[in-house]
């Protein structure tokens, strides 16, 4: 996995870091949304806030993962699809929120629609996230 986790980098035009590869790693490895302090502490390595923090910007620039709004402000992380790009994600896809575990899950196969603004208005990003309980809050 390492060997197609760096062919990513390169191809994205991003150096190969040891940092780079085990946060990429992380997010190939995940269920569901990271949090910047998931990162930290699931890694299992000592890097410092800086440094995911530019990691995490270089790969949002990048099209390699893209950010999930949460409800209380804070903001998660989660791979983009293969049509992602260098400024240009295309994930218009619902995100859930579970309500009892909290993990964040993208629901690729649900699209949102295109949203008609009235005349006059402009949209840069639309957002949906639906929250409620996951299938394994669910089942236990």
């Amino acid at each position: 996995m390492e060997r197609e986790l760096e062919k990513l980098l390169k191809k994205s035009r991003l150096s190969v870091t040891d940092s780079r590869v085990k946060i990429l790693e992380l997010f190939f490895n995940q269920q569901g949304a990271l949090a910047h302090g998931d990162i930290e502490k699931r890694t299992g390595e000592k890097f410092d806030r800086v440094t995911v923090y530019r990691t995490l910007q270089a790969f949002l620039t990048k099209g390699i993962i893209h950010t999930i709004p949460t409800n209380d402000n804070s903001i998660r992380y989660a791979l983009c699809k293969d049509t992602c790009e260098e400024g240009h994600h295309h994930d218009n896809h619902v995100h859930f929120v579970c309500n009892d575990c909290g993990n964040t899950t993208c629901l690729e196969e649900i699209i949102i629609p295109e949203i008609k603004l009235p005349k006059g208005y402009a949209s840069n990003q639309v957002e949906m996230i639906v929250s409620g309980i996951c299938r394994a809050c669910k089942k236990g």
